[in-house]
């Protein structure tokens, strides 16, 4: 199921941000076990597993994640519950709950944010 809605969203995304792919996960879908892609990924429901993008990483607020993930800019807005990577910049959103260790090259935590779990800042990675 995940592989047909990444073939659907990558020739959505191609039309509408210049050719970068981009995976979403809807609010409504689930997806068990480990997404490794070259290019952006939404998620908007529910991830047990791992997630490895070479691009960014939204968790949007209806999302509940169980998963570590990996990405160049990672934003959390919904639940999180799992060691976060961020190349570039972690962002807890108002929303975002972060349960994990958290290496990052830079970190913005919005009013309301909770993050829970040690904190490692490295050099920036391209």
């Amino acid at each position: 199921m995940a592989q047909a809605e990444k073939s659907a969203a990558h020739a959505a995304g191609t039309a509408q941000n210049g050719g970068t792919n981009v995976v979403i996960l809807g609010p409504r879908d689930s997806l068990h076990g480990r997404l490794d892609i070259h290019g952006d990924m939404k998620v908007h429901g529910t991830v047990e597993g791992e997630l490895k993008a070479s691009g960014d990483v939204l968790v949007e607020s209806t999302a509940t994640v169980q998963a570590s993930i990996e990405g160049a800019n990672v934003n959390v807005r919904g639940q999180v519950n799992g060691n976060v990577t961020a190349r570039r910049r972690l962002t807890l959103g108002g929303s975002g709950r972060l349960n994990g260790e958290v290496k990052v090259a830079r970190l913005t935590v919005e009013d309301g944010a909770t993050l829970n779990g040690n904190v490692t800042m490295t050099p920036e990675k391209s």
